[in-house]
């Protein structure tokens, strides 16, 4: 029997800014025994630090490396090519910390998924990214899977950081590794400011952002659960009579980002929003599964709709 082809190549994907640290990082994974396991892995380097690969046993490993100096240089063909040139059954890529992910995400061959994504860190100079490239700071945190901070000390308070990346994502898995080398998990426990057991979940105006998030994030979690908040509601013509939008706008980082995060609702009777329509919404949220997307959609089955006046910020945010 011929051997099952691959239907994919797994993408571990590693991010970070200048300096923080990538390429020992990505080096120690590249020589872990759990790791090193003889499959063919083409390593694209993005950015050219102070470090650099040691290849000695690259070739052993079954590692190829290339390097992507331009940006012009990530497109499809060109991935495609180096990835056939030596049969690569995985790629690993030290990502430009000054790139949107983005990019690769519209220039990535088909054939390739991301397995693994994870966010490298100098602890040192992560609060001035964050101040200075916030927007950058967000894209490459809305992806990983897992940050990494090093270089941390014991005068730094990982309550900092850790508001920084749950502003961001709650899921993601964070650790603080100190100038001994030790590596310790971040188990600060974030409760959400409303509670989801509450017979009403009653959303307040600045909370709606993280009530979102988390709707989205975990949205099983509120099947057949009642919730009442503020919102915008926004008629789309191609919905039936009985459905209109409703939700908030949402910063996640910068203006640039603003957009209108909303979810269906359904109502017993036709309701046609005018411009700039606000109100009190209270209804029973529906889980479905949408089968195009692959994900699980919450659908909100109105039971009380009032006219409100706008919250104090119209734009919700996470801070």
């Amino acid at each position: 029997m011929p051997e099952k082809q691959q239907e994919f190549i797994p993408v571990y994907l590693f991010l970070g800014f200048l300096e923080a640290g990538k390429t020992l990082f990505m080096q120690d994974a590249l020589e872990d025994a759990h790791f090193a396991n003889g499959e063919r892995t083409l390593l694209l380097v993005c950015e050219e630090g102070m470090e650099e690969y040691d290849t000695s046993k690259f070739e052993e490993y079954g590692i190829t490396m290339r390097t992507i100096e331009d940006i012009s240089e990530l497109n499809e063909r060109s991935l495609e090519q180096m990835a056939a040139e030596c049969r690569a059954e995985r790629v690993m890529i030290e990502y430009n910390g000054m790139w949107q992910i983005s990019t690769l995400f519209e220039n990535m061959p088909d054939d390739w998924a991301v397995y693994q994504a994870v966010l490298i860190a100098d602890a040192t100079t992560f609060m001035q990214y964050n101040a200075n490239m916030r927007s950058l700071v967000v894209d490459k945190l809305n992806m990983a899977e897992l940050v990494y901070f090093n270089r941390f000390t014991k005068d730094m308070d990982p309550k900092e950081y850790h508001q920084i990346v749950r502003g961001v994502s709650r899921r993601t898995d964070i650790y603080y590794e100190y100038p001994d080398g030790e590596a310790v998990f971040d188990d600060i426990e974030d409760p959400l400011p409303f509670d989801v057991n509450a017979k009403n979940i009653v959303i307040e105006d600045r909370d709606f952002a993280l009530f979102y998030r988390d709707l989205m994030e975990d949205t099983k979690k509120y099947e057949n659960k009642t919730v009442t908040f503020k919102g915008l509601a926004v008629r789309n013509p191609t919905f039936p009579p009985n459905i209109f939008a409703v939700g908030r706008h949402i910063m996640t980082c910068c203006v640039e980002d603003i957009q209108y995060s909303w979810i269906a609702a359904q109502y017993g009777r036709s309701f046609t929003p005018h411009k700039d329509h606000w109100v009190m919404i209270t209804g029973a949220i529906e889980v479905r599964f949408n089968q195009m997307q692959g994900v699980y959609v919450p659908m909100l089955h109105v039971t009380r709709l009032a006219d409100a006046d706008p919250p104090e910020q119209p734009v919700a945010t996470f801070y």
